[in-house]
């Protein structure tokens, strides 16, 4: 026999003999569970009622940053900025509202946590491996298996964390809903009305100045804006997205419509300067037809007929403001609009 056949032999002797070894030894074998350990809660109730505290605890921090972060959204504006070290010039709003969410969803958690390790039972349960479709003895055991947990809970003799719990989680869900609010205008009456009210002047947009009856000539075109609307306010683009005014004087006895006559002052009449289509503003002015044009769609009113639509998509015309003259001289509104300006909206009656 040659070296290298006795080489070969030699080692399949060692193979069989390690697999023998496995075999017997059966390295895939279930160990079994580790004997079992009580906790400091199972023998001593003294304990399990800290823990019972320390879980109520944290669900009742958990709503009371529920109630800091609704607070926080009513009390802080959206524009104030405070300085908070290490972070620097920070949102009030983004701030607290980020804390105290976080704050209420952390404790739920914490709290749900510490119950499991410290009072629900702990004793490890095997079962084999089952069909995915439970045969009724197995849908029978679940159930069994789920009001034994329940009962292991001890969610029955706990009430205190029972009710702590459900009314964190009753709730939490409240942030979501305050969210809720930021996603556009409460149903109200704000698109019904504008600025413009009894006894204010109508202020020229380039000038910034009262506008007398003698400032508008025959044939021009004047911009105006309700008096104390300054464009440095906060809400100034809000509120001239629907206080604009168009200024226009003509012959009285052009005028067509007898409303449009009774609510001008000497031919000069005041209209809404945002199209009833999409809201665009409104600033081409054709002298000898009295006809002005929307530059988004082409939309034309005719002004000397109470601005009724002549062409294009807009589907009513443009509002008219009755204006007079005060005791000075000067050019004033007789009261707001009598129906909402610029395009129609839902809540529209």
């Amino acid at each position: 026999m040659s070296s290298q056949e006795i080489s070969e032999e030699s080692l399949l002797h060692k193979q069989d003999a390690a697999h023998g070894t496995a075999v017997a030894e059966n390295p895939f074998a279930d160990p079994g569970l580790p004997p079992h350990k009580p906790r400091v809660q199972d023998i001593d109730e003294r304990a399990a009622k800290r823990s019972e505290r320390t879980v109520a605890l944290l669900f009742t921090l958990s709503m009371l940053a529920t109630i800091g972060f609704i607070a926080s959204f009513v009390i802080f504006p959206v524009d104030k900025i405070i300085y908070v070290w290490p972070l620097g010039h920070v949102s009030a709003t983004n701030l607290s509202l980020g804390m105290t969410l976080g704050i209420a969803l952390f404790c739920i958690g914490a709290g749900a946590v510490h119950w499991a390790r410290t009072l629900m039972s702990d004793e490890e349960m095997a079962d084999d491996r089952h069909a995915i479709q439970a045969d009724p003895d197995v849908r029978a055991k679940v159930m069994s298996d789920f009001a034994d947990g329940a009962r292991e809970s001890a969610i029955g003799r706990r009430p205190l964390i029972r009710n702590t719990m459900f009314g964190a989680l009753a709730m939490v869900p409240l942030s979501g809903v305050v969210l809720l609010r930021e996603l556009g205008p409460l149903p109200e009456k704000k698109l019904f009305h504008t600025s413009w009210s009894k006894g204010k002047q109508l202020i020229n947009m380039n000038t910034n100045e009262p506008l007398r009856p003698e400032d508008v000539a025959v044939g021009s075109l004047t911009f105006a804006k309700p008096e104390g609307l300054e464009e440095s306010d906060h809400e100034f683009n809000t509120k001239i997205a629907k206080d604009a005014l168009m200024i226009v004087r003509i012959q009285p006895e052009d005028i067509k419509d007898k409303r449009e006559l009774e609510w001008s002052h000497e031919g000069i009449v005041a209209f809404s300067k945002i199209c009833t289509h999409v809201g665009c503003p409104i600033s081409l002015y054709e002298q000898q037809t009295h006809h002005v044009l929307c530059p988004c769609h082409q939309s034309t009113f005719d002004l000397s007929d109470g601005a009724r639509v002549i062409f294009g998509p807009a589907g009513h015309a443009l509002p008219q403001l009755r204006i007079g003259v005060n005791d000075e001289g000067f050019l004033e509104a007789l009261g707001d609009f009598d129906e909402p300006v610029g395009p129609a909206f839902w809540e529209r009656g």
